[in-house]
């Protein structure tokens, strides 16, 4: 069990790293595609309700329906804005991880709170934000103007985004759900 759990601990690392790199390497795998919650539908349905000139901005707590969390807005950008001035402009806080503080976000809007249970397949968990959690995260995905959503290949503090573009950030219990709604 140990063993186990030191290797989805390294799988962990190992993703982190990547996405850090990502600029400089190849695009990481997608994760495979499954039914999305309910909040997520809710959350993605709303911020998709109308045109926005700027970006569009999503943060749905998924499984965890942490309404302190949920969130959608326009943000005025002129040109390539990085993605924690996108998410400052619309009023979403960021706690980042003990080993990437600016670039990986463990609460937003204080959710999930470092006393709040998080179910999982094998029990529950609490969010220490020391990058040791490998069952839950905050999910950061990009939408281009008229494109899919993707998996985001930067950090908040280098991902830039354009008029036109939405960044979603989703909770993800488990690997669930494995994107945002449509």
């Amino acid at each position: 069990m140990t063993t186990m759990r030191t290797a989805a601990a390294g799988s962990l690392a190992a993703a982190g790293l990547l996405l850090t790199l990502a600029a400089c390497s190849t695009p990481a795998a997608t994760p495979s595609s499954a039914p999305a919650s309910s909040a997520s539908a809710s959350a993605s349905a709303s911020a998709d309700a109308g045109p926005c000139e700027g970006v569009k901005v999503i943060v749905d707590s998924g499984s965890l329906d942490q309404a302190a969390a949920d969130t959608s807005a326009c943000v005025d950008a002129g040109g390539p804005t990085l993605a924690s001035d996108v998410l400052g402009k619309a009023d979403v806080k960021i706690e980042g991880t003990a080993k990437y503080p600016t670039s990986f976000a463990c609460r937003v809007n204080g959710v999930p709170a470092a006393d709040f249970d998080i179910k999982h397949k094998g029990g529950t968990t609490r969010e220490a934000c020391d990058d040791k959690n490998t069952v839950s995260y905050w999910a950061l995905w990009v939408k281009p103007a008229g494109g899919e959503w993707a998996y985001a290949q930067e950090g908040l503090d280098s991902l830039k985004l354009n008029p036109g573009e939405s960044l979603e950030l989703l909770y993800t219990v488990d690997n669930e759900p494995a994107a945002p709604a449509a």
